[in-house]
């Protein structure tokens, strides 16, 4: 036990040192279940926004409803400047309210009783924050088309759905369902989450009104406006018929009709390996936007381009990642780790990017064999940098180092060895879909169900790859046929077995800290590199 602790205070240290950083109110308040946020549960959002494209202005309400979990009379609601509130009414009743840079503390006249479902109604208009780089530093896209006519879309993940509309803008609360009324100049169309219910004309606009049946989280709402060709397409998937609807400019519909048919390859190959797409009742939908994607629940949206790779290149360098578009595989991939099982805090997006990453070489391995998925994550090692951990401080909206992609990655296909059985691989990874369906998770309980599933005390294993920068080093050294082997730059139990080959036989080592040696049957030595380590002939 003391062991432990000394090690977990060990990992404490390197992480404060490594995110040393000066925290504001304003990240806390942002980044935490505070008191005002703790007391009611989300139930139901109704969001209806009017969207200018030539003002780049917005104006539109949103009806939340909340459980009661215990009295308070201060409720917390975010939304981001330069956007603003103009009135809060709750059964009719104007209230008040005190805000404190993006937050608005919401004072309520009516009692709150555990149990009960209340609704307030928040009214709001501005220019909302224009994306940078989106998606990476997003908000509103302002584009045009080849033809000049508007071409807006919406990607908000880390920044907030609050840059946006006003909700509760914390990860940890999902909203069970909601409808997404969205109005624009008559010769456009909004595509947003869920499945289209009707549109309404009136004089020169037109609203287009989605209802999304599932939990989503609040940087998965999304707004896509442009003058859109549509086709339609049926899956046949695990759990019977699932309708496919791919939005994109006129000009590339020819071009998307053929790139897309990977949908339905992602489709049956995530259906293998993570089980039913979460949400048959909300329909999937590929939808082209004016930046390169995101994984916006039910409604995915694309700018890779119509080309294989990443923008036409090759993450990996090894020539796999040209067999697939990234933008559909990846960002379809988060439909499973992000969309269904989501983080309640950013510090652990690790979650969403780690096993999305990984979903990339389980793509190759369906339709490719196993050798293409296993060269594809090795070649993605080279995108590693090792700067920071993978999981960064709690409570302020931080997320750790991008590293989360491909080294999460890796972690996870080298835990794919540590199995030695796909079949239960498989079963884990569908276990994780189905048991944390359309719940936001920890990275603690993600590795804990895996230790449990695969029967192995993964406690250092995660310590080492996620909350350090270390790589494990295997030393080891020969004298004829006998091996003498350790582990360095590891922390404290760290004793992650390796596979190696012995004149092309498979053989396991059991190295930890200390020096062990053992004899061979031959000299012949091949470290398997399906584990991520360093290694060192000394």
């Amino acid at each position: 036990m003391k062991k432990h602790f000394i090690a977990f205070v060990t990992i404490l240290l390197v992480l404060g040192t490594t995110y040393a950083q000066n925290f504001t109110r304003q990240d806390t308040l942002r980044g935490s279940i505070t008191p005002e946020r703790a007391w009611w549960d989300l139930n139901y959002y109704d969001l209806n926004v009017k969207v200018d494209p030539s003002q780049k202005f917005l104006s539109g309400y949103n009806v939340v409803r909340y459980k009661v979990l215990k009295p308070s009379n201060v409720l917390q609601i975010d939304l981001q400047e330069p956007m603003k509130i103009s009135a809060i009414t709750q059964d009719g009743k104007k209230l008040k309210f005190t805000s404190e840079g993006n937050v608005h503390f919401i004072k309520l006249k009516k009692k709150q009783v555990p149990g009960d479902f209340n609704e307030i109604t928040i009214e709001y208009s501005g220019n909302p924050r224009k994306a940078v780089r989106a998606p990476w530093d997003g908000g509103f896209s302002w584009k045009e088309d080849a033809e000049g006519q508007p071409f807006v879309a919406t990607s908000c993940q880390g920044l907030g759905a609050s840059v946006w509309w006003p909700n509760k803008d914390h990860m940890y609360d999902e909203v069970d369902s909601m409808r997404i009324s969205v109005t624009v100049p008559k010769d456009l169309m909004d595509v947003s989450n869920g499945r289209l219910e009707r549109v309404e004309e009136n004089g020169d606009y037109k609203t287009y009104h989605w209802f999304v049946d599932n939990p989503i989280n609040n940087y998965g709402v999304n707004v896509n406006i442009a003058h859109y060709a549509h086709f339609h397409e049926v899956y046949q998937g695990e759990k019977g018929p699932l309708d496919m609807d791919f939005y994109v400019l006129p000009d590339n519909l020819e071009k998307a009709k053929v790139q897309f048919t990977q949908a339905d390859m992602m489709l049956r190959a995530f259906e293998h390996w993570f089980g039913p797409y979460p949400f048959y009742e909300d329909g999937f939908k590929l939808v082209e936007v004016p930046y390169l994607g995101m994984e916006h629940q039910s409604s995915v949206t694309y700018g890779n381009k119509y080309e294989n790779g990443y923008l036409g290149r090759d993450l990996s360098g090894t020539g796999w990642g040209l067999l697939f578009d990234f933008i559909i595989i990846h960002e379809s991939g988060h439909e499973w780790f992000a969309n269904n099982i989501t983080y309640k805090d950013i510090a652990d997006m690790w979650v969403h990017e780690g096993f999305t990453a990984y979903s990339e070489n389980l793509y190759l391995d369906y339709h490719f064999g196993t050798k293409a998925s296993a060269e594809y994550v090795i070649g993605t090692r080279a995108n590693i940098r090792n700067d920071k951990p993978i999981i960064g401080p709690y409570d302020v909206n931080t997320e750790g180092s991008g590293d989360m992609y491909y080294k999460g990655a890796n972690i996870l296909h080298t835990l794919r060895q540590l199995v030695e059985d796909d079949t239960l691989w498989r079963q884990m990874l569908r276990g994780l879909n189905a048991d944390f369906y359309h719940q936001t998770v920890t990275s603690a309980q993600i590795e804990n169900y895996l230790s449990e599933k695969s029967g192995k005390d993964l406690s250092a294993f995660f310590n080492q790859y996620l909350r350090t920068t270390m790589v494990p080093k295997l030393e080891y050294k020969m004298k004829g046929n006998e091996m003498t082997y350790r582990y360095t730059n590891i922390v404290e139990d760290f004793d992650m077995p390796i596979r190696i080959y012995v004149e092309g036989k498979e053989h396991w080592i059991f190295p930890n800290s200390e020096w062990k040696t053992e004899k061979l049957e031959g000299s012949e030595l091949v470290i398997d590199k399906n584990f991520y380590i360093d290694t060192e002939k000394r």
